[in-house]
């Protein structure tokens, strides 16, 4: 099993590019189901989620190829479908779920095992069932799968208010809306760039989608899909995570590709700690004003608020900021499981229930620590940069599931940091 090694202390200067978005990719390949035409998604991450995707919709029956070293994935499901999503695959990630509205619509019934993923919490599918329900679905859960089923062999359109903004709902019905027969309002939907990714690409195979980006999205549903050609949103995760490198460590990064209305939010709260957010012509750039960053209050909320994806980061920026901050997490309850391993290595963190007081210090201390899952993985590494001594983050198959190339991207700004097998 591997490990990072992390030498801290060493400014960062330089570029990084920014690649696709994980959770965005993850959602556009099973896209490829709705239709019996290619589809072609341009600028994907190379990451093992993705490798993880391509298995599961091979093993539907879907044809995947990966190009121009994994930039590439070109995707038909022209041949017979398989309509079971069995459970070795799926328990490895949870946007594996994804398949089962590509499914319904298309061939009227599925059987999709209950997922899997990082262990953040409860993330239940009671809502993405419900909202097929409302569209015609039979849906019961046995022995751990979801046997669904449409009336009548076909999605009919309805309108679907859901309780809460849910990312992966908002896009399992979006899909299915596709070719259902008649309209599907979904009411209180998920805004999230990748919401919007996600129906750019839908639009450009032939469906007609109207208000994605907003609280209230339509879809028309028509007979049939086509072909199209899709270039993937820059992920925003990536591009926050490493606009902290340099608020952590000091120097200037630019993030190539990097946009601020994709991350606003995080970019307000990084300026009231003292960092400063430039953009230019190939993306952000980034440097701290000050010696030390200032403290911030930060309550993660769906988009357009603070994203939960960035909590774990930001709190390891202000493990060495000046005063006492209060990280507030309202999507997943059990996301603090970063902050014993920060702890370790010299951080100052009070956890009460969903929040956790942050009062920094000025160095942290390198130590072995261990990664809980895929953001609290990249945050022990961003705290190992700042700390004085070594780092060692163990258990980084986490990683490998959101990141490319992590050590590379550090190494090129000036980072000290190797990968390494833990022994």
């Amino acid at each position: 099993m591997d490990a990072i090694l992390v030498r801290g202390g060493r400014p960062l200067n330089g570029q990084i590019p920014i690649a696709g978005a994980k959770n965005a990719c993850l959602t556009l390949m099973p896209a490829t189901l709705l239709s019996e035409e290619p589809l072609t998604l341009t600028n994907a991450p190379r990451l093992s989620d993705i490798r993880t995707m391509t298995q599961l919709l091979q093993s539907l029956g879907a044809e995947v190829t990966s190009l121009q070293e994994g930039r590439v994935i070109s995707m038909s499901s022209h041949g017979a479908i398989n309509t079971r999503a069995d459970y070795d695959i799926v328990r490895k990630m949870r946007a594996s779920n994804l398949v089962l509205g590509p499914l319904l619509a298309r061939e009227g019934h599925a059987e999709v095992s209950l997922p899997g993923g990082c262990a953040i919490g409860a993330r239940p599918m009671d809502i993405h069932t419900d909202g097929l329900g409302l569209m015609g679905a039979q849906i019961d859960l046995r022995d751990g799968y979801l046997y669904a089923k449409a009336v009548g062999g076909r999605l009919k359109g309805a309108v679907i208010d859901f309780p809460f903004a849910s990312v992966g709902a908002t896009e399992n019905i979006m899909m299915a809306a596709t070719l259902a027969k008649g309209t599907t309002v979904i009411n209180n939907a998920a805004r999230e760039p990748e919401i919007v990714d996600l129906a750019d690409c839908l639009r450009r195979m032939g469906a007609q989608i109207d208000g994605d980006g907003t609280a209230s999205i339509t879809i028309q549903g028509v007979d049939r899909l086509g072909a199209a050609t899709h270039p993937v949103v820059a992920d925003r995760i990536e591009l926050g995570t490493y606009m902290l490198a340099p608020a952590i460590c000091g120097g200037e990064v630019e993030l190539l590709g990097g946009r601020i209305n994709l991350i606003s939010a995080f970019c307000e709260k990084l300026d009231a700690a003292g960092i400063d957010v430039t953009e230019t012509d190939k993306g952000l750039k980034v440097k701290r004003r000050t010696a030390r960053a200032s403290a911030v209050d930060v309550t993660t909320a769906p988009f357009p608020g603070f994203p939960t994806d960035l909590q774990a980061q930001m709190m390891a920026l202000l493990c060495t900021a000046s005063g006492t901050s209060v990280l507030e997490e309202t999507i997943f309850e059990n996301r603090f499981m970063h902050a014993p391993e920060l702890i370790r290595m010299g951080a100052k963190i009070e956890v009460h229930g969903g929040k956790a007081s942050v009062t920094g210090v000025e160095r942290l201390k390198g130590a072995p620590v261990m990664a809980t899952d895929l953001r609290a993985s990249v945050s022990l590494i961003l705290a190992g940069l700042a700390a004085e001594g070594e780092t060692k983050v163990s258990r980084v198959y986490h990683l490998d599931r959101g990141y490319e190339h992590v050590v590379e991207k550090l190494s090129t700004v000036g980072a000290d940091i190797e990968r390494v097998t833990d022994q």
